[in-house]
């Protein structure tokens, strides 16, 4: 989590991913990582999660409460699955906007939403979801699946998610979470800090970003801790569902 600045005027530090940099080193450092991965970038995920990201997506999914004719917002939307749902759960008289820090994932996802017939109801936006640069009060839910844990500024982030949803909408982050049965830790410590490397080496020639990736996920609030901040950023009736025993979790928040 990010440390302030130090009264000797030096820059605040944050973590990336075991490493500590500075915070305003974080977001380079993790551009370059989805530069490096975004080609792949699906296969990725299925290397991460044994595939079953595809079903933690369409559960949170089940969550938005979009009906007909709402507006909705993706935060780091990778190639787009949470986008694509939800254009779908919109229709044509709704619309989402979908965002990305990192150009090169932005263009995969616009173009596998276009290739899926959703030119007339996405955008897709080049955006900082710690500097969102929407009206607040905009949209009925914002999304950010698996993209929390990159940002420097968590609360910051919340805090702009809070910002732009209208009242009676919510906020759904999706996330790797904190494991709840430690008999599984040794083994599940075993492959995303061992086994996940060696595979981004002979995927993609690149251990280096899945082992930030699977350190990032170490380094990220459990459960219940994401959970208080996002009440401090002002949402209500914040809730989670463990996945897969812990190691994902959906996070709900309102603005009532």
């Amino acid at each position: 989590m990010t440390t302030s600045a130090k009264d000797d005027g030096t820059a605040g530090v944050t973590d990336f991913g075991f490493e500590s940099v500075a915070v305003t080193e974080k977001k380079a450092r993790v551009r370059e990582v989805f530069d490096s991965v975004a080609a792949r970038y699906d296969l990725m995920n299925d290397l991460m999660s044994l595939g079953l990201h595809r079903a933690w997506k369409r559960f949170a999914l089940l969550h938005t409460g979009l009906r007909r004719g709402d507006l909705a917002l993706d935060l780091a939307a990778g190639s787009g699955d949470l986008s694509l749902g939800m254009a779908q759960q919109v229709g044509s008289d709704g619309y989402v906007v979908s965002t990305d820090i990192n150009e090169s994932m932005l263009v995969r996802g616009r173009d596998r939403l276009l290739d899926a017939g959703h030119a007339a109801n996405v955008t897709c936006v080049i955006a900082d979801a710690e500097q969102l640069p929407f009206r607040k009060r905009s949209f009925n839910c914002v999304t950010i699946g698996f993209g929390l844990r990159n940002v420097t500024d968590k609360a910051g982030a919340l805090a702009e998610m809070y910002r732009v949803i209208k009242p009676g909408g919510r906020a759904l982050v999706l996330e790797f979470s904190k494991l709840k049965l430690e008999a599984l830790e040794p083994l599940y410590d075993f492959y995303s800090l061992q086994v996940l490397p060696r595979l981004g080496s002979l995927v993609l020639d690149d251990a280096a970003s899945y082992r930030y990736l699977a350190e990032s996920i170490r380094r990220h609030p459990d459960q219940q801790t994401l959970q208080t901040v996002m009440e401090q950023q002002g949402f209500e009736r914040c809730r989670h569902h463990n996945l897969a025993a812990g190691i994902v979790a959906l996070h709900i928040g309102y603005r009532l």
